[in-house]
């Protein structure tokens, strides 16, 4: 690793922080850029900035490993490939799928999981 790309990880570091702070103050990205004195071009360029990093980040996981929020799990077969059948684990609750399942159904019970986390 070279000065320049360590000099970058600092800065991006930098504003990662900055950034968690503004989230954490609850003011609006304009209300917190003026009261700390940030102009907000230049917010918005290091949140451009730590998105590439971040998408070249996941880009550069090997795709046989799962990328799974917090608080999930992956997705495992539970039975053999023949019986359609799958069982997602999310949040300590089991969700067992099988062929022909209600999509509409499954889509509000992940949400109503997700938004326990």
């Amino acid at each position: 690793m070279n000065t320049r790309e360590i000099a970058t990880g600092l800065r991006l570091a930098h504003w990662a922080q900055i950034m968690q702070e503004r989230v954490a103050s609850g003011l609006s990205i304009k209300a917190y850029c003026k009261a700390n004195g940030i102009g907000a071009n230049t917010y918005f360029y290091w949140q451009k900035k730590l998105r590439e990093a971040a998408a070249r980040q996941l880009a550069a996981v090997p795709s046989d490993q799962a990328l799974v929020p917090g608080g999930w799990v992956a997705i495992t077969e539970t039975a053999p490939a023949e019986s359609q059948s799958l069982t997602l684990r999310i949040s300590g609750a089991e969700i067992e799928i099988r062929e022909g399942f209600d999509e509409m159904l499954l889509a509000s019970v992940i949400k109503t999981l997700s938004q326990s986390c």
